[in-house]
């Protein structure tokens, strides 16, 4: 399992760093799938530059970096042909109801089962925790973005008695659960 959960993405040097490091590939031959479909609001698409940029910034170059917008699902054969998902920010609720209505919640289950890596940005980091029924299970705790310091450092185990908070800094890094989730900031 290679996920990671941010508030605002590929924000500082250290999240990036882990980021390429997740990735595992040359970022010259990364093929990225980016679903800015929670940005439906006029503050969370004014931010889909800065999203995009995220990939660019690693060398993702941009022909490699495909634009879906979940109005249907994608197969899990053409999924995997994907190195990193990139869900963005916006509408969290309206984000889910897009995956589960289309049937893409299996198929991005399944992909990050095979390891497939997927980066969630804001809304598209909550989706994940259980803030929403119909969220796709990954964190057994709510979760909170965009907070003025985050809950904790280092390693993570769930449950959790509180919601897990991160900062605008921070990014929780999983790759198993509950065994092995790390949440780094600065």
């Amino acid at each position: 399992m290679r996920v990671m959960l941010t508030s605002c993405g590929l924000e500082t040097k250290q999240i990036k760093e882990a980021f390429l490091k997740m990735l595992g590939k040359e970022p010259a031959e990364t093929k990225a799938l980016f679903i800015p479909t929670a940005a439906i609001d006029a503050d969370a698409i004014e931010v889909l530059p800065k999203c995009m940029h995220d990939l660019l910034k690693c060398d993702i170059p941009k022909e490699n970096i495909r634009v879906f917008d979940l109005h249907q699902n994608i197969s899990i054969d053409e999924l995997k042909t994907y190195d990193v998902v990139y869900l963005t920010g916006g509408r969290t609720s309206y984000l889910l109801e897009r995956i589960n209505d289309t049937g893409f919640r299996d198929t991005l289950l399944a992909y990050i089962r095979d390891g497939g890596f997927v980066i969630g940005v804001s809304a598209g980091s909550i989706i994940f925790a259980n803030n929403l029924q119909g969220n796709l299970g990954l964190l057994n705790t709510k979760l909170d973005v965009h907070c003025e310091a985050s809950s904790y450092t280092g390693k993570v185990s769930f449950p959790l008695i509180e919601n897990l908070r991160l900062s605008n800094t921070a990014a929780i890094l999983i790759r198993s659960i509950p065994d092995d989730a790390i949440i780094i900031d600065g």
